[in-house]
């Protein structure tokens, strides 16, 4: 079995193709197939070409998905699973009006196009987002909300799900929408999504630096770890396309925790010299878009699907810790 994973070098896409590429085997719409190679698409040739001399099964192909090269590669391989996890980030989405709409729409639009020339029509799991929904006062909704981005990055995405859920219903591909929580904690330099203060604010002081706090001890956010996140990306490739009933749209659950919660946790596990770290430092700008995002969604039929949250806060903050301490170990022995 062929793979395409895009955003390949990105922190969750190196997850993703890593899981792969030492699996052997992945279970792909019901059926377990063996890997025999992995595409690995991305803008950044360093870390792609790290990805290559590490896995024995990837290859890599430095461009984006405006270049009609890398399609007609993409398309020549003729994969039976496509991962796109490429993307420009909420903050940057938000910021700069051209690009966030060539890569987060007309990208995933030029990517299905390329399926469509496929000889077989590839699972294809897309990664949208929780931020395709608003609501007021950061409430609680369920996954039958109706989405209302309030953002050009959600704007994207949810025309995203749109453009998979056509191409499924039209046969092109075997598509899977999945609307992940904002995952935290992201490891490494922040980045300009407007949800970056979920991961900088327990980041930061557990690698002895400062942080700021854009917003208030009160907004709540619904999160999914790194880890997490991997797990669901996996899981989708194997659900049975019959078990999504026509609906290729998943709301994945994710635990329900206030940013006040979150410091408190840091402090009880890690020390309250490490909390005392995070100093508020309101910004309108992230705010304004934060402040319309739910604070709790219910999602009944991703549960039903098998997607299980994290067990809660200190969960996130732990499996960080750990990864940390890999990473020191791995420092330590040369690696």
């Amino acid at each position: 079995m062929r793979l395409a994973i895009t955003g390949a070098a990105g922190f969750i896409g190196q997850m993703v193709v890593k899981a792969l590429d030492a699996a052997d085997t992945v279970v792909l719409d019901g059926v377990e197939r063996r890997v025999s190679a992995i595409l690995a698409v991305d803008i950044a040739g360093g870390p792609l070409a790290a990805l290559a001399a590490s896995c024995r099964h990837v290859h890599a192909l430095q461009g984006g998905l405006d270049d009609a090269g890398v399609l007609t590669r993409i398309a020549s391989d003729a994969p039976d699973l496509v991962i796109h996890l490429a993307a420009v980030v909420s903050g940057q989405a938000e910021a700069d009006w051209d690009l966030g709409w060539a890569v987060n729409l007309r990208g995933t639009q030029a990517l299905i196009e390329a399926c469509r020339r496929m000889p077989r029509p590839p699972v294809v799991v897309f990664a949208s987002s929780v931020a395709v929904f608003s609501c007021a006062q950061n409430d609680t909704i369920t996954e039958d909300t109706l989405p209302a981005p309030r953002s050009s990055y959600g704007t994207q995405k949810l025309m995203g799900e749109l453009l998979v859920a056509d191409a499924t219903r039209r046969g092109i591909i075997r598509g899977r929408s999945l609307r992940f929580p904002t995952i935290s904690i992201r490891p490494g330099a922040p980045n300009r999504a407007a949800s970056g203060f979920a991961s900088g604010i327990l980041r930061e002081p557990l690698a002895g630096l400062p942080a700021s706090l854009p917003v208030g001890r009160d907004l709540r956010l619904h999160l999914a770890s790194p880890d997490k996140a991997l797990d669901y990306t996996l899981m989708a490739c194997g659900l049975d396309q019959g078990r999504l009933a026509g609906n290729p749209t998943v709301t994945l659950p994710g635990i329900t925790v206030s940013v006040g919660e979150m410091i408190d946790t840091l402090a009880r596990l890690a020390g309250p010299d490490v909390a005392a770290r995070i100093t508020p430092a309101p910004d309108p700008a992230i705010e304004a878009i934060v402040a319309c995002w739910p604070g709790e969604i219910l999602c009944p039929r991703a549960r039903a699907l098998g997607f299980t949250p994290n067990s809660g806060i200190a969960e996130l903050i732990t499996e960080h810790q750990a990864r940390m301490a890999r990473g020191s170990m791995a420092l330590i022995a040369g690696d």
